[in-house]
């Protein structure tokens, strides 16, 4: 695995990522989380189905488009729990992977533009390219957990609704692409992680996560510091001559 170079797995771990902070940004606007279908035996009425989102509600007839009844302010007066923790867990959860992502594009970039030559004056630093990805594979794994937890959750708690009620309540497809996104989310992590465990057995300093001034340069500088100060001194050696 090329770890000095821009490796195919990094590469693909950012992609995989933006596809996963793509679906849940979907997941979260999405109407589409649960439906509670009203039947009618009435032949001159159509059935009924609500079509309930994080944010907005829409009720639609069997066959129509249209919303009969539109509620844009949904999001104010949710009274399920789990669609209220939803509110919160999906926004926090794109926050950290886009988050995760800036720090894997940092790693990258550090390691296409980074110098051959290791240079002193850096050898101080934190935060190196693997150690970007190692905390961005950190993140992805966190945000993944925190959107999957909630997600989850909206199946069992349709269960409970259906117990509590009638059984008249599923759970829509926005379950299954913020549950697909979460995937992605830890497919990522993985990679980043399994880059990392092969690269972490270089010898050189730069790649280890969190390192300080290495060894070898200090003992390569100390001599070059101190012959520059001797040769700015003049030393005067006293010849003896012997006459015959």
């Amino acid at each position: 695995m090329g770890c000095r170079d821009v490796h195919a797995a990094t590469v693909l771990s950012f992609l995989c990522g933006i596809a996963s902070v793509a679906g849940l940004f979907a997941g979260t606007l999405l109407p589409n989380w649960r439906k509670l279908r009203l039947i009618t035996f009435n032949r001159n009425e159509k059935n009924l189905t609500v079509y309930t989102g994080l944010w907005v509600k829409c009720a639609r007839y069997d066959g129509s488009s249209d919303c009969l009844m539109y509620d844009a302010t949904w999001y104010s007066s949710v009274d399920q729990l789990d669609l209220r923790v939803l509110q919160f867990a999906l926004p926090l959860s794109i926050l950290i992977a886009v988050g995760a992502l800036l720090l894997c594009l940092i790693g990258m970039c550090n390691t296409a533009f980074r110098s051959s030559v290791p240079n002193i004056k850096l050898a101080k630093c934190l935060v190196n390219s693997a150690g970007c990805h190692l905390v961005a594979g950190l993140l992805f794994f966190f945000a993944g957990t925190v959107s999957l937890s909630p997600s989850i959750w909206v199946i069992f708690y349709n269960t409970y609704l259906n117990k509590k009620f009638e059984p008249v309540f599923t759970f829509d497809y926005a379950v299954y692409v913020t549950i697909a996104s979460a995937g992605g989310l830890f497919m990522t992590a993985f990679l980043l992680f399994i880059w990392y465990c092969v690269c972490k057995s270089l010898p050189s300093p730069f790649w280890q996560p969190l390192y300080s001034h290495p060894s070898g340069m200090h003992n390569y500088s100390q001599p070059y510091a101190t012959r520059s100060r001797l040769s700015a001194i003049e030393i005067d050696i006293p010849v003896v001559s012997h006459s015959t």
